[in-house]
């Protein structure tokens, strides 16, 4: 990702961020990570986010979805010091479309995104709407897209370790990089 394009999601997430009345303090709003995971398609396929804590026992983080975003399919596995990432998701602004393993859902409301079907294997639909939360156990696949509006989620959880997630994308690199 370039320095422009990275500038470009920066702004429209803040402003996501004021549609779902999110304060954020100006060292919040320059710590903004803004995460392509290496498949340089930022506005197809990324996540924003912005960590308010994360401790040894618990993380609390705000994400940021553009317009039909989506943060790619992934699973928190068990780690060294507990059985796995278990995540809180709370729709703050827009409309969050959940895809968790289980039956699937017939006649669903989104797709992966286009190209990139075959690693999203998925498909279970929780639609959350502003107040609306699910939770997410250590060790199941999901992934999330947003509608029309973009989205803001609240996710609370234990520890967060985004170096151990395990993508069904083996292209997927979560550290970004700039050129």
């Amino acid at each position: 990702m370039n320095l422009q394009d990275y500038e470009k999601i920066k702004a429209e997430s803040l402003k996501l961020f004021d549609k779902a009345n999110i304060i954020l303090t100006e060292e919040e709003k320059n710590g903004l990570e803004v995460a392509d995971f290496g498949l340089n398609k930022i506005e197809d396929t990324g996540l924003q986010l912005i960590t308010y804590v994360n401790t040894e026992l618990v993380c609390a983080k705000e994400l940021a979805l553009l317009p039909y975003q989506t943060c790619p399919e992934h699973k928190h596995p068990k780690r060294d010091f507990d059985d796995g990432k278990e995540e809180t998701f709370r729709c703050r602004y827009g409309t969050v479309y959940l895809y968790v393993e289980g039956e699937e859902t017939k006649n669903r409301r989104m797709n992966p995104p286009q190209g990139d079907e075959e690693y999203y294997t998925a498909f279970n639909e929780i639609i959350l709407q502003p107040g609306e939360q699910y939770t997410i156990y250590p060790n199941t696949l999901h992934w999330f897209k947003s509608g029309s509006e973009g989205a803001v989620v609240s996710e609370f959880s234990t520890r967060s370790t985004d170096d151990s997630d395990i993508f069904t994308d083996p292209r997927i690199k979560r550290i970004p990089e700039f050129k």
